[in-house]
């Protein structure tokens, strides 16, 4: 059974920062993509960014060049760097890992205002 949990998330006024790390039961390296997803009330899950050895790393057009994905074999956690946050960065954001299956975390809140 895999587990992933999440953590780092906050309160933060625009233009600030936050890292989410995302600790998995087991070998990162086991899964296709690792990654992040965000829901918002009223508003559609959004990809944010994923990581995969045959890919790379991926980005939705809102959070390139703000958010920044990352893996760390060795601890088996996924991190999610993000930088300049804006109030529509809002939302619960989850972590997701896939192989042969696909698995979440329980999300984390994040929440962007002055």
């Amino acid at each position: 059974q895999v587990q992933l949990v999440e953590s780092g998330g906050g309160s933060v006024q625009p233009g600030g920062s936050l890292r989410l790390s995302c600790a998995a039961s087991g070998s990162i390296a086991s899964f296709n993509t690792m990654g992040w997803y965000r829901q918002a009330p009223g508003k559609q899950r959004e990809l944010v960014a994923s990581i995969s050895r045959s890919v790379g790393t991926n980005y939705a057009d809102s959070v390139k060049g703000r958010f920044t994905i990352s893996g760390d074999n060795a601890k088996n956690t996924v991190d999610l760097q993000m930088n300049s946050l804006k109030p529509e960065d809002t939302a619960v954001y989850y972590c997701y890992a896939q192989a042969l299956s696909l698995w979440r975390g329980q999300g984390t809140q994040v929440t962007v205002s002055s």
